[in-house]
């Protein structure tokens, strides 16, 4: 299969490309590496560089590329920065998706898979959360990545195109050549081994809450583990469609996280607690039921498998990817 990969060049859509060429799939990665690494892209893959939302070129790219797939990944991801600048998530993620749609469908690739979010639940009613529970996004991300769903019914109802949404939380870990280098850094792995590695504090945002060790549990899925579920949803469509959840069904705390980091590096951290942040909830963990019975996809690798990943990365990229 010839694969269109939106945001080939971030940080899981790089490793869906490197698992996508080792299964045999020609691949065309199409980003504009406003937060992707062109030295994420392995150089025998070719990088047309072009605005999602721009829907002639990225019809171009899929006719060009001969392509009859695409994996969407081109998004913003940041919760605090869609709260600051909604109008700017909503143009690059509703928008850009509807162009992705219409030129997959003009340019008769009929397979689509669309990386949304576990956050268009918003506060779940229940932990782990499955497909089945009420979409309630509780900032704008979510709400764009449910408009995007959205889109992608419409064009399944009108036969447009065949498509499949996953839904999940934390990436984690790296893959080959692929790791973890966002500006700023948000996510807690890549934090917490700076952190040892420099012998800088490491801050746990409250520690009361009602869980087994006071800190906050969150699914932390392995990048590569991703790139599979998301590889296994393009194999199987047409015939297996709709939306799947991605989650490890039972989650791990921050104080595992930072546990996990000491064991891996052999390195202290030391560790300051603050108080919690308004609107993080004690549990956010997503279930994997019906993508193990449909897609045949569980997580395989561990929370100590991501960190030692991430930081065998690191100590290889001391200064993440060096262009800038």
């Amino acid at each position: 299969m010839r694969v269109l990969v939106t945001g080939g060049a971030g940080y899981i859509g790089s490793v869906i490309v490197a698992r996508l060429t080792a299964r045999g799939h020609d691949v065309v990665v199409y980003d504009d590496l406003s937060r992707g690494h062109a030295a994420a892209v392995p150089a025998s893959v070719p990088l047309v560089r072009g605005d999602v939302r721009d829907t002639t070129a990225v019809r171009a790219a899929l006719v060009e590329g001969g392509c009859e797939a695409v994996v969407h990944m081109a998004a913003l991801a940041e919760v605090a920065e869609s709260v600051a600048e909604p109008d700017r998530y909503f143009s690059v993620n509703v928008d850009g998706t509807a162009a992705v749609v219409e030129a997959a469908a003009a340019a008769g690739a009929g397979r689509l898979v669309f990386s949304s979010t576990a956050a268009v639940y918003g506060a779940p009613e229940r932990t782990p959360i499955d497909e089945r529970d009420t979409m309630a996004p509780a900032n704008p991300y979510g709400e764009t990545k449910l408009a995007g769903e959205r889109l992608l019914r419409q064009a399944r109802s009108r036969g447009a195109l065949a498509a499949t949404a996953l839904r999940y939380f934390n990436a984690s870990g790296a893959h080959g050549a692929c790791g973890e280098d966002h500006d700023p850094e948000t996510h807690l792995i890549p934090l917490a081994l700076r952190a040892a590695r420099d012998g800088l504090p490491i801050r746990v945002f409250g520690d009361d809450y009602p869980t087994p060790d006071g800190t906050c549990v969150r699914d932390y899925v392995h990048v590569a583990d991703l790139a599979d579920a998301h590889i296994a949803a393009l194999e199987a469509l047409p015939g297996v469609q709709g939306s799947f959840n991605l989650g490890t069904g039972t989650g791990d705390s921050v104080q595992a996280v930072l546990d996990a980091v000491e064991a891996v590096t052999g390195l202290r951290l030391l560790r300051e607690t603050a108080a919690r942040r308004a609107g993080d909830p004690p549990v956010l963990v997503a279930s994997n039921w019906r993508a193990a019975a449909e897609l045949g996809w569980r997580p395989r690798r561990s929370l100590t498998d991501a960190v030692a990943d991430a930081w065998a990365w690191m100590r290889e990229h001391p200064d993440g990817y060096t262009e800038r």
